[in-house]
């Protein structure tokens, strides 16, 4: 049943991307409308699947293989986009999420099944605590850095007086830096923690909290670009264009970061 509910989610992001892909082409606000329907739809039948996972498996929490954790991912984006667009006037930023949606739920397809075998030692309650603190943040910067992307493709089109009908279309630059700026402050704690939780466990599995694995440096630039960037919003008065252009560079640092600690080093964290 899990499998059934991830594939009709799988089929609804897709709708919601083209959706969202056509409301952009024709600056139709409707058509946003309906793939904020479409992401809300798939958003249920994700949660279904979650639910249906966990009520299968005996009680395992299910975040520990690689399907599950990019799940895991997708469905905390777009439910907290979802919360996000229904305060701000920013439906047309699906057009940023929706894709993003639709190439890791791809990616976690390919992962589908099999059973998660985890060594004697990993075999922890903390091992789903950090996966699930983690994950949430890295989706709550990715939002950040989507915001981020659009503020400057508005400022640049208001900055053009040619394509100044367009520009009313998207979002205003005030909602996507306050939605820049919460996504900050909310994943940048709830990514600390997820940290902390991951060296105890590591502490009890490996008998140290740093073993200098891949995923554990880049976890580390991760959480120190985003430090540095919170600090200078928050102390220095970062906003506006220069707070969007250094979450997106940040944001496209720890893609690759990842990309290439997944398919280049090996790493504990790789279970199934």
């Amino acid at each position: 049943m899990d499998i059934l509910f991830f594939k009709a989610a799988v089929a609804a992001y897709l709708a919601s991307a083209v959706a969202y892909g056509f409301s952009l082409t024709t600056r139709q606000v409707s058509a946003a409308r309906v793939a904020t329907w479409f992401m809300f739809a798939a958003f249920l039948c994700h949660s279904m699947s979650f639910f249906a996972l966990f009520t299968g498996s005996a009680g395992r929490v299910p975040l520990t293989s690689i399907h599950e954790t990019l799940s895991l991912f997708v469905w905390a984006m777009t439910g907290v986009y979802l919360v996000l667009q229904l305060k701000t006037k920013t439906r047309v930023l699906g057009a940023f999420i929706s894709p993003v949606a639709v190439v890791v739920m791809i990616v976690a397809s390919v992962r589908l099944g099999g059973e998660v075998s985890l060594p004697a030692p990993l075999q922890s309650s903390l091992v789903p605590v950090h996966v699930f603190l983690s994950v949430i943040g890295e989706a709550l910067f990715v939002i950040a850095g989507a915001a981020g992307a659009m503020y400057l493709i508005q400022d640049r089109l208001i900055k053009k007086r040619g394509k100044r009908s367009f520009s009313r279309y998207l979002p205003s630059l005030l909602d996507l830096d306050r939605i820049h700026h919460v996504c900050l402050m909310a994943g940048f704690p709830v990514l600390t923690l997820g940290i902390f939780v991951g060296s105890i466990w590591a502490r009890t599995a490996w008998g140290s909290a740093w073993q200098w694995d891949p995923k554990q440096v880049w976890t580390l630039a991760f959480w120190l670009l985003y430090a540095f960037l919170l600090h200078q919003r928050l102390a220095i008065g970062w906003k506006g264009h220069r707070a969007a252009l250094f979450s997106v560079l940040a944001l496209a640092v720890v893609i690759v970061f990842f990309v290439a600690g997944a398919v280049f080093f090996p790493t504990v964290h790789r279970f199934a």
